[in-house]
C-alpha cells in the first residue's frame, strides 16, 4: 500500500513506522489515523519480525491533532464523534495488542493524542528536550481515548496530575511519571534505541511475545493468584515443548548462543 501520512520501511528482523507530515509536525487526521491503523493490523500478522519502532520525520514527533481534523471535529454531532473517538481507540488499541515488541522513539513534542500512541508501546525512548502536553483539557475536552494508555503507564495520581492541567513538561519529568522508559539527549537517542533492539534480538521471538501477551492478560484480565496458576503454567510447559524452548536449553547446557541470536 502507498501510504501519503506515513512512511514503513524494513531491515532484516525490524520495522520501522515513520509518521510522515513534517509540515505539520505529524499532526494526525483522519487519513493517518485510518493509515496507522492499517500499517500497524499487517505488521501484527507479520511471523518474522522482531521489532517495530514508531518515529516521527522532521522537527517532532507528532503534535497531537491537526488543526483542520479538529475544525472538522467541531461541526460534529454526537453520532460522529462518538464514530471519530471509536476510531482513533481503535488505532490505540491496535498498537498496543501487536504482537511483537515496539519501541516509540519521541522528539520535538508530543501533544494530545501522540501520548496514546507512545503511551501503547513497550518502550518509550524520548529526546530530554521533548515537551509533552496533555492539552485536552485547555480546549474544553478529555483524553479519554488515551486515557486507559497513559493510566497504565503513570497510574491514577499521575494521571490526574498531568492530565488535569493540561501542563506542559519535558522528558526528564515524563521520565519520572513513567510516561518514558528512558529521557536522554539528543546524541544518546540513536544508541539507547540501538541498545534496545540488541536486547530483543537476543530474546527468543515467540518466547518475547508470549511474554507480552502473558502480561497483557494479567494485567487486563485481573487475574487472581489461583486463577493464573493453570494459565500461567500452562504457557510454561507449551515454550518448553516447543522449539525454541529445546533450543534455548540445549543451548544453554552446551554453553553456546541459540540459533535465535543475531
Amino acid at each position: 500500500m502507498k501510504y501519503k501520512t506515513i512512511e514503513t520501511d524494513r531491515k532484516d528482523f525490524i520495522a520501522t513506522i515513520w509518521l510522515n507530515r513534517p509540515e505539520k509536525h505529524n499532526a494526525f487526521d483522519n487519513l493517518m489515523i485510518e493509515e496507522l491503523t492499517y500499517a500497524f493490523t499487517g505488521l501484527s500478522k507479520t511471523d518474522d519480525l522482531r521489532v517495530v519502532i514508531l518515529r516521527g520525520k522532521g522537527k517532532s514527533f507528532c503534535a497531537g491533532a491537526d488543526l483542520n481534523y479538529m475544525k472538522d471535529i467541531a461541526k460534529y454531532g454526537y453520532k460522529e464523534n462518538f464514530e471519530d473517538g471509536k476510531r482513533l481507540a481503535t488505532l490505540f488499541k491496535t498498537v498496543y495488542f501487536c504482537p511483537h515488541p515496539t519501541i516509540a522513539v519521541v522528539h520535538g513534542a508530543a501533544f494530545g493524542g501522540a501520548n496514546g500512541l507512545l503511551s501503547a508501546c513497550d518502550i518509550v525512548i524520548a529526546e530530554q528536550d521533548t515537551t509533552f502536553a496533555f492539552s485536552e483539557v485547555k480546549i474544553g475536552i478529555s483524553p479519554a481515548t488515551i486515557g486507559p494508555y497513559v493510566l497504565k503507564r503513570i497510574g491514577e495520581f499521575g494521571g490526574k496530575e498531568l492530565m488535569m492541567t493540561g501542563k506542559r513538561f519535558k522528558g526528564k519529568e515524563a521520565e519520572k511519571f513513567g510516561l518514558v522508559n528512558k529521557a536522554v539527549s539528543y546524541d544518546e537517542i540513536e544508541r539507547v534505541l540501538q541498545d534496545y533492539i540488541k536486547q530483543f534480538m537476543t530474546s527468543a521471538p515467540k518466547a518475547a511475545e508470549a511474554t507480552k501477551a502473558m502480561i497483557s492478560t494479567l494485567v487486563n484480565d485481573q487475574m487472581t493468584i489461583t486463577d493464573a496458576m493453570d494459565y500461567t503454567a500452562d504457557i510454561i510447559a507449551r515454550l518448553r515443548a516447543a522449539d525454541e524452548g529445546q533450543e534455548g536449553m540445549a543451548a544453554f547446557l552446551e554453553k553456546r548462543k541459540p540459533n535465535w541470536v543475531k
